[in-house]
């Protein structure tokens, strides 16, 4: 579905000597996939979520969505109706006055008829449970609600691959919670495609795919119980991991038998309840 070839990308292209945000990037992302992209400040990991929709393209290299290359202006329409792209702060995508509005700017944009601009709207909603909120104001909403208002925009566009740039980095852990589980239902509802930037390796062990960036390279790519458990790798990147994976490996040097692999908090709490039900 998305396919990075040799990309690399300069936001000062015109200058040989500047540094590459990205370099030699080659990735694909197949459709279905849930993919958390983690790294230090300045890997070049929300550089790489805007080369996946053409808001950047390449210096060299290319970046393809199902075939169409983002280097080619006439491509950008269509590849952003299959990728749709959320960002850190919401209130930077709100521009309508009411929440109902809002859903349907970007269908009243593309010249959707009425009735189905009418039905779309409704329906992302429905899925994102904020019918109730259809006709407040969003700049009075909460974070967590206005970031709910933001992907119903994306929704309600019906894209094949939802882009999130940090989305929950400016909640609180409820509303970090709240969103994450709407993603995850949208993923496994829909067949969305999801590829999301995070500085929380806990969000990290819910995807089905990690990879890590660091100075513009990709220096780990495979399954959370891959990626966030080679603490060395994450290290040498500046990285720590989640809490579950951090006290297994004490645990372990301590003599405690778990199992490998354990990424997420339920994981690590049932391995030690059986070890303690077999003591």
């Amino acid at each position: 579905m998305l396919e990075a070839r040799g990309l690399y990308f300069s936001y000062q292209p015109e200058e040989g000597g500047a540094p590459f945000a990205l370099s030699g990037i080659n990735l694909v992302v197949r459709r279905g996939e849930y993919l958390s992209i983690i790294g230090p400040s300045g890997s070049g990991k929300t550089t790489l979520l805007k080369n996946f929709n053409g808001l950047l393209k390449p210096t060299s290299g290319e970046v393809l969505v199902n075939g169409r290359s983002t280097s080619h202006e006439t491509n950008l329409l269509p590849i952003r109706q299959v990728c749709g792209m959320i960002f850190q702060n919401p209130d930077n995508q709100l521009v309508a006055t009411t929440v109902e509005e809002e859903i349907a700017f970007g269908l009243e944009n593309y010249r959707e008829n009425p009735a189905r601009i009418r039905e779309l709207v409704d329906w992302s909603m429905e899925k994102l449970n904020i019918s109730h909120l259809a006709e407040h104001p969003p700049h009075l909403l909460s974070g967590g609600q206005k970031q709910k208002v933001a992907i119903a925009g994306v929704l309600a566009m019906r894209p094949q691959c939802l882009l999130a740039d940090e989305p929950t980095s400016m909640l609180d852990p409820s509303g970090r919670q709240e969103l994450l589980e709407v993603v995850q239902s949208l993923h496994r509802e829909l067949g969305l495609t999801v590829i999301q930037v995070t500085h929380f390796m806990e969000e990290a062990a819910l995807s089905e795919r990690v990879l890590l960036l660091h100075r513009g390279k990709i220096l780990a790519d495979g399954p959370p119980e891959e990626v966030l458990t080679d603490l060395d790798r994450l290290r040498s990147a500046g990285l720590t991991s989640n809490v579950a994976v951090e006290l297994a490996a004490l645990l372990r040097k301590d003599g405690v038998r778990l199992p490998q692999g354990i990424v997420k908090n339920q994981e690590l709490v049932g391995s030690l309840c059986s070890l303690r039900r077999k003591s």
